[in-house]
Parts: structure tokens; C-alpha cells; sequence
């Protein structure tokens, strides 16, 4: 299988090293050169500066891993010419700029992944079968929490200038940490609507919002609260459910799972032994190779980015205007 790769920054390389793992050699790599990390690795790929270049090679799946509001430069061209597309999240900038790719997926049936990588989180799908079980009754509310210090992610580089600082290239707290909206959704259904707060708390000099406080609730009658940040330190990532016969908590740092009892008792679910992070960005190119294959049916597939997507905007609208969001 041939695969060809836009956008080599973090996550580009990330893909390049777990392709590599599952030993998949036949890469091109489309650049625009404007990364800032060292290209020593990448000496040996054949690498093109022009997408229709690059697509003339023939790859048979094309991983979209350059900046958000750029995604689209690449995924409709790549989709036109019938490859499989693994999409890195968010799927675009805003929800508008999927119509065009959209129209080709309609005609030509390509295999689309959203690469949220907690969909492979163990300790979340652990949540996610213990909800389906119903192990302690129906869930009522939740509580989830991800506050990160921006300058801690890629101390190489001046974070004002990152994807994640800059408008223009779809940065911004609401999108780049947008997977609360996707493992949220696959928890607990499709939402009704919700109201948000959004801004400028830190001293970063940012000019996109560094945190977002957002209330949220579901059809299946789950509500719940979403916070955001780029400057806590220390790291916090978890989330906290509370059902009608007790309380499940993930903590993402351990990916373990505890659940409690009305009565106190405790039962902690650790992560598999030997499980970090990468594992997450390895099982999920394990599977996009699987869906390629035609051997596999999709864990987060367009319409589920689309809908993530969708939600992410509903909160950036309702921060601005401050209005409650409602959804169809």
C-alpha cells in the first residue's frame, strides 16, 4: 500500500514513525517546508511541494496531518483522486468547509477516518462498555476537565507562532483540543445544545480564545460540564460521570478507570500493562490500514468528525454572541 503524507510537523511525524512500525515503507511526502523540527528523517522519502504532484504518485490512502484550516487544500484534491483519507481532527476550520469534500465522498464512497485518538483510549472504552452495561444504572451528569500549558507542547519552537496560537491556521483552544466534543458524543449520543464562555484568562499574548467553560446536554438526558485550557500546570485531563448507583472516573494520565458505590467501595481498572500514549496513534493507522484493507467498518468515520466539528463551532458561536446553541 502506498501512502503519502501532507504535513510533517508533530503529529505528521508521529504518523510517519507508526507507518513505519507496521511496516509500511512506500511513503511520499508532501511539505510546504515550513515545519520546525530537523528533516534528517526524512531524507529518504520522496517529497513533492505541490499537491497534484504529489497525487500523481498514486497513493492509495493520503494522511491529512497539516494545519486545521489547511485540511481541506489537501483532503479534496486527495478524495477527487478516489484515495482513502485519514483526516487529523478537527476535520476543517469550520463546518462550511466540508461541503465541497463532502460532494466527492457522496459520489465516490471514499474510506474517510477522523483520527480522534481516544476512541483507542482503553480506559474510555472501558467507559463506554460499562455505560452499555449499565453497571451502575443510567448516567446523569459529568464533569470533564483538559487544561494544558501551550508553551509546554513544542518547547523547540515559540508557541505564538504554533498551529494552535494562530487563527488563521484554525488554532485556538475550542478546536485544537476538541476531543472532549467526539468521546463525548460517542459516550453518550447526539446533544440537544449548549451555552458557552470563552476568552482570554492568561497572560500568553494570544489572539484565539486560551479557555472555554461549556454547558452541554444530550438527548439521552446527560448534561454536563466542559472546561478548556492552554495554561494549567500541572497537565489535568479527566472526566468524571456520575450515574444513579455511583461514579466513574478516568484520569488520562494513567488511563485507568475507578468506579465508586454508594456505599464507598472502590474498584480501579488499570490500563492494560506497558500501555502509553503512542499506543493510542498506533492502534488508531493500525485500523485506518484495516478500513483501506476494506477488512474493517469505520470507529469515527465523516460524519462523526463532521458532528465533532459542528459541536466545536456551537461553542465558539455561543462564546462570542453569547447565546445558547441548539442542535438538530
Amino acid at each position: 500500500m502506498k501512502f503519502l503524507i501532507a504535513g510533517l510537523g508533530s503529529i505528521g511525524r508521529r504518523h510517519l514513525k507508526n507507518l513505519l512500525a507496521l511496516d509500511q515503507n512506500d511513503i511520499v511526502l508532501h511539505r510546504t517546508h515550513q515545519s520546525t523540527l530537523a528533516d534528517d528523517d526524512l531524507k529518504k522519502f520522496p517529497v513533492e511541494s505541490d499537491i497534484q504532484k504529489a497525487l500523481a504518485h498514486k497513493p492509495d490512502a493520503v494522511i491529512v496531518s497539516n494545519p486545521t484550516a489547511l485540511h481541506m487544500d489537501v483532503a479534496i484534491p486527495a478524495a477527487d483522486a478516489g484515495c482513502g483519507l485519514f483526516i487529523e481532527k478537527p476535520l476543517a476550520y469550520k463546518p462550511d468547509d466540508l461541503q465541497p469534500l463532502e460532494k466527492i465522498l457522496n459520489k465516490k464512497k471514499n474510506i474517510v477516518f477522523t483520527a480522534f485518538q481516544f476512541r483507542f483510549n482503553p480506559g474510555l472504552q472501558m467507559i463506554s462498555q460499562l455505560l452499555l452495561d449499565g453497571t451502575l444504572g443510567k448516567p446523569l451528569s459529568f464533569d470533564c476537565h483538559w487544561g494544558e500549558y501551550l508553551p509546554d507542547w513544542h518547547p523547540w519552537e515559540d508557541y505564538r507562532k504554533s498551529y494552535a496560537a494562530n487563527k488563521n491556521l484554525g488554532g485556538g483552544v475550542v478546536l485544537t483540543l476538541c476531543h472532549p466534543f467526539d468521546y463525548l458524543r460517542w459516550l453518550f449520543g447526539d446533544p440537544v445544545g449548549l451555552f458557552a464562555v470563552t476568552g482570554n484568562a492568561s497572560p500568553l499574548q494570544l489572539d484565539v480564545e486560551d479557555f472555554a467553560d461549556i454547558l452541554i446536554n444530550f438527548k439521552s438526558g446527560v448534561n454536563g460540564h466542559i472546561h478548556l485550557d492552554y495554561y494549567r500546570k500541572p497537565v489535568r485531563h479527566d472526566l468524571e460521570i456520575t450515574c444513579n448507583e455511583g461514579v466513574i472516573y478516568w484520569d488520562h494520565a494513567s488511563s485507568s478507570v475507578q468506579i465508586q458505590r454508594p456505599d464507598k467501595s472502590k474498584e480501579e481498572f488499570p490500563a492494560p500493562p506497558g500501555f502509553e500514549r503512542n499506543q493510542m496513534f498506533l492502534d488508531e493507522m493500525r485500523h485506518f490500514i484495516g478500513l483501506v484493507e476494506r477488512k474493517e467498518q469505520p470507529v469515527c468515520d465523516f460524519k462523526d468528525g463532521k458532528k465533532a466539528l459542528e459541536l466545536a463551532w456551537g461553542a465558539l458561536h455561543s462564546g462570542r454572541y453569547q447565546q445558547r446553541v441548539i442542535f438538530d
